[in-house]
C-alpha cells in the first residue's frame, strides 16, 4: 500500500486557490478534500481574503501538487503571501479534521 499524506496551500484570494489547484490536480494525483476561507470580521482595515485548500494522495503526489500549486500561487502573491505544508503519513484524527470545510464535497 502506498503512503499517504495531506497537503495544505493557503493564499490570498479564492480564485488563486482554484487556479493554482487547477494545475496541481494536472501535475500529479490528488484529490482535493476541503476548500475554506479566512474572512476578515474587522472591515476597517484592507485585509485579503485568505483561502486554503486541503489535499490527499500519495506522498511523491501530494509532494509534487504542493510545489506545483505554491508556483502557480505565486503569479499573484508575494512568497510570504503563499504557504504549503505537507503533513505525510497522518494519524487518523487529523485526516479527519481536514475533511471539515466550508464547501461541502458530493461523490
Amino acid at each position: 500500500m502506498a503512503k499517504m499524506a495531506i497537503g495544505f496551500l493557503e493564499c490570498a484570494g479564492y480564485a488563486t486557490v482554484l487556479y493554482a489547484m487547477d494545475k496541481a490536480c494536472k501535475a500529479a494525483e490528488v484529490e482535493i478534500i476541503g476548500v475554506d476561507t479566512i474572512n476578515p470580521k474587522d472591515t476597517s482595515a484592507f485585509i485579503p481574503m485568505t483561502a486554503q485548500v486541503k489535499f490527499a494522495g500519495t506522498v511523491s503526489s501530494v509532494q509534487i501538487a504542493a510545489e506545483v500549486a505554491k508556483e502557480a500561487a505565486l503569479r499573484f502573491n508575494d512568497e510570504k503571501e503563499v504557504l504549503t505544508e505537507v503533513i505525510e503519513l497522518p494519524y487518523d484524527g487529523t485526516e479527519y479534521l481536514a475533511h471539515i470545510s466550508k464547501i461541502k464535497f458530493y461523490q
